[in-house]
């Protein structure tokens, strides 16, 4: 049965293949502390990331076990003031609560919610040292890293269309995609990043501290006294060193870094001798026990429902071409006058296809198996975890290459990465890469193939990225089953001969998004 116009435009792009998609690009791993951190792609609003972060404080609460001293809630509340005024992006309600737990941890949940074990607070030398972890997780807060994690893993289970808005079309949206990859509360999703998204995080609160008027060595200074514990006590250390990955450049990163930063001019809260003390008056507190974070647990693929096999009947393209211009002026390409454009509602994605092309599989999904998916797309990695992940060579095109080839290339290298790695019937042969020309702009082509589990034929996908003047590209995607190859391997080519991109309205819609990140009250 065919989908409505209606349900196509709530779904935007509509797919069998899922896809990953950003963070911020760097030459070396010297040159990535020193770029500004930017947020990454995210399925979510700022403000579903407050109302997550506030279901998640309920059910993380529930297995913390809080300290409920007025006296310390008040002085790190003391702290965290200080610095919000200088993280970047939408304004969150950011809140901390101490945790009465021996072991050394601090984390953050999406939006603001921000606990610190007692164990920590007693391993800080100084207010700057302790200033210097809760500005860290802070800036996991302020980069959206947690909700960032949560699209990622949601994505390797979804098409294509949810790239293009699926989300916050109605209320019911936040809590599906929660359920998938685990739920809310203490879910490794929030707590687990990668390596960049560390380095992101140290650089940040490193320029949040001087902000602030803390001095940002003591961030560095923080590492150093980690080392010394793991040495006596590596078992406080354990849950802090799993949610944080160890890093041996880290400290020295952040050591370079604050040579270019000014500290502005602020005093410390105080008190923190006086918090100590009052925690040294206390019972011990107990190790670590029952809360730990929940591993994503994705439910079973929802793309391809057992016996989704469908058959194909598509009519040719037609020869006459209509023109469409993207609302925002980014890209017009011309298509086939027998094909439907369904647009999304957010974003630039837009999805091509004839009569038949989009089937529904009976289980709530739709599936693009016939048809062109254009789109922006920012690499979804970081350029240390691309590195890394291209050093495994389970193929990309230029994934041979040791070091940073190009933004073009990196990106993808990235974007073929994550179809093949969330679509696994796919496959691309080696020297299937190809240089091409769109609107007089450099551009790579890469041919995957491989056996749809939706139709039963093999399938091939043809990816094109387009350099875009910020880094980011423009892609083209055609998906189309073998039998029906020969015509659309002469509407495709065409297709993209008419694709026109105005650079300068890629540029400014980067820059809006910098200045505007988001529209919150502030605290």
């Amino acid at each position: 049965m065919m989908t409505t116009k209606r349900e196509l435009q709530s779904l935007a792009l509509l797919s069998g293949l899922a896809l990953c998609a950003p963070l911020a690009q760097a030459q070396t791993a010297t040159q990535t502390q020193t770029r500004k951190a930017s947020p990454g792609f995210n399925l979510f609003s700022p403000e579903q990331d407050v109302e997550i972060g506030r279901q998640s404080a309920v059910e993380a609460e529930r297995q913390l076990s809080l300290l409920n001293d007025r006296n310390v809630n008040r002085f790190l509340t003391g702290v965290i003031s200080k610095l919000a005024p200088h993280a970047p992006g939408a304004r969150y309600p950011y809140t901390i609560k101490a945790v009465n737990d021996s072991s050394i941890n601090a984390f953050a949940l999406p939006g603001g919610p921000m606990y610190v074990n007692r164990g920590l607070i007693e391993a800080a030398r100084s207010e700057s040292e302790l200033a210097g972890v809760l500005a860290h997780e802070m800036a996991h807060v302020a980069l959206r890293h947690g909700t960032h994690q949560v699209s990622k893993a949601y994505l390797a289970q979804s098409g294509l269309g949810i790239l293009g808005g699926l989300l916050g079309k109605n209320g019911g949206n936040t809590s599906k995609v929660l359920s998938a990859v685990g739920g809310a509360g203490l879910n490794v999703a929030f707590l687990k990043f990668g390596r960049d998204a560390e380095y992101q995080a140290d650089q940040l609160g490193a320029e949040m501290l001087a902000g602030a008027g803390y001095n940002p060595v003591a961030m560095a200074d923080f590492f150093a006294t980690l080392r010394a514990e793991q040495g006596r006590d590596p078992g406080r250390l354990e849950q802090f060193l799993s949610n944080h990955p160890s890093s041996a450049d880290r400290e020295a990163r952040i050591r370079n870094q604050t040579a270019n930063l000014q500290i502005g001019p602020s005093r410390e809260v105080g008190g923190f001798e006086n918090v100590r003390a009052s925690l040294r008056r206390l019972p011990p507190a107990p190790g670590r026990g029952g809360a730990r974070a929940r591993q994503e647990t994705p439910n079973q693929d929802p793309r391809y429902p057992e016996n989704a096999q469908v058959d194909v009947r598509i009519e040719a393209p037609s020869s006459r071409f209509l023109r469409f211009e993207q609302r925002e002026g980014l890209f017009a390409i011309e298509y086939p006058d027998n094909w439907r454009v369904y647009g999304s509602d957010a974003g630039y994605a837009v999805s091509m296809a004839p009569d038949g092309g989009v089937v529904d599989l009976g289980n709530g999904q739709t599936a693009l198996v016939y048809g062109v998916i254009i789109n922006h797309y920012e690499p979804f990695e970081g350029e240390t975890d691309r590195r890394l992940g291209s050093s495994q060579r389970n193929y990309a095109p230029f994934e041979d290459n040791d070091s940073y080839v190009g933004s073009l290339e990196d990106a993808t290298d990235d974007l073929v990465r994550s179809l093949i790695r969330t679509n696994t019937y796919l496959q691309a042969d080696q020297g299937q890469v190809r240089r091409e020309l769109i609107d007089g702009s450099p551009s790579y082509s890469v041919l995957l193939s491989g056996r749809s589990p939706i139709t039963g034929q093999d399938e091939r996908v043809t990816v094109v990225t387009r350099a875009l003047p910020d880094g980011h590209v423009l892609y083209a995607l055609s998906v189309v089953p073998g039998n029906s190859y020969d015509p659309m391997a002469r509407a495709f080519p065409q297709m993209l001969r008419t694709l026109t991109v105005n650079d300068e309205a890629a540029h400014q819609a980067t820059q809006n998004r910098r200045r505007n990140p988001a529209r919150r009250p502030r605290q």
